[in-house]
C-alpha cells in the first residue's frame, strides 16, 4: 500500500514542478520568478525525501539537507539583488 502512495505522491510531486516551471518561465516580474524557484525547490527536496523513503536509505535525506542549504542561500541571494541590484556590498 505505501507503494502506491509514494508513487501518487511522485506524480502529484512531479505535476507540481512543471506548474512551478511554467510560472518561472512565464512569470511577470522577478519577484515571481523568485518565489516559483523557491517553490521548485521545495518541491525538488520532497521528492528527493521520497527517493529515500521509496528506496529505504538515510542517503537521499542527507542530500535533501544541503539542497535545501543551497536552495535557501540562493533564494536569499535573488531577493537581495533583486532589492539592490548587487548581491556583494
Amino acid at each position: 500500500m505505501i507503494l502506491y502512495a509514494l508513487w501518487f505522491a511522485f506524480g502529484c510531486f512531479g505535476l507540481a514542478m512543471l506548474c512551478c516551471l511554467y510560472r518561472v518561465i512565464v512569470a511577470p516580474g522577478l519577484t515571481d520568478r523568485v518565489l516559483a524557484l523557491d517553490t521548485l525547490t521545495i518541491n525538488v527536496i520532497a521528492l528527493i525525501t521520497l527517493f529515500g523513503i521509496l528506496h529505504g536509505t538515510s542517503a537521499y535525506f542527507e542530500a535533501a539537507l544541503i539542497f535545501a542549504m543551497f536552495g535557501f542561500v540562493s533564494t536569499v541571494a535573488f531577493a537581495k539583488f533583486a532589492l539592490r541590484g548587487d548581491i556583494i556590498e
